[in-house]
């Protein structure tokens, strides 16, 4: 008896990346560190970053600094690892003294972060100063909070559906009749 392979067909495809798609030469140096790390080392925290390092924008949403700052309560000796970008964030104040090691932080969340006596580090410090990721929290940030994601799902219109529609405009005279109002038709 064979194995059945169901609806497998002879030739599956590995569909995930070995490698990232950007030309960028630091990314590139960084892959290589951590691909070294990952190999030699037995820490998982080495080869998820690496993973991490090879995902598209899209999969390395940005994280603000109101986030990170609730991640930390409590933990503040610990080391945030974002493997994307760090942003500043307007509605809070006072941000706690925290090591943060990010691909990119913007300018303002790096002043903010320097002037509560905290330090910014990038990944060829933090395998040199915490090679199997040992005292760190690694997060990442809400894939979902883009405004595209808004309009996936059912049917804009459609009852129970909560998509966006894609409107030219939100006045008066747009998306305003059928489904919107009892008198025209049916009120969702």
């Amino acid at each position: 008896m064979g194995i059945d392979l169901g609806k497998k067909k002879h030739h599956q495809k590995k569909n995930h990346r070995t490698a990232p798609k950007s030309k960028d030469v630091y990314l590139g140096l960084l892959v290589k560190l951590y691909r070294f790390l990952a190999r030699r080392t037995d820490a998982d925290f080495n080869k998820v970053v690496l993973k991490r390092l090879f995902m598209s924008r899209v999969n390395r949403p940005p994280m603000s600094l109101s986030r990170i700052a609730s991640a930390v309560k409590g933990k503040e000796d610990k080391i945030v690892v974002v493997v994307g970008t760090v942003t500043d964030d307007v509605r809070v104040l006072d941000i706690p003294k925290v090591t943060i090691v990010a691909l990119r932080v913007t300018e303002t969340a790096r002043a903010r972060v320097v002037n509560a006596g905290g330090e910014i580090l990038t990944f060829d410090q933090l395998a040199l100063r915490a090679p199997t990721g040992k005292n760190t929290i690694l997060l990442r940030g809400k894939k979902t909070a883009r405004e595209a994601v808004k309009h996936f799902g059912p049917a804009p219109g459609v009852p129970g559906s909560h998509s966006k529609p894609y409107v030219r405009s939100k006045g008066r005279k747009f998306e305003r009749a059928r489904g919107r109002r009892a008198s025209r038709g049916y009120k969702k």
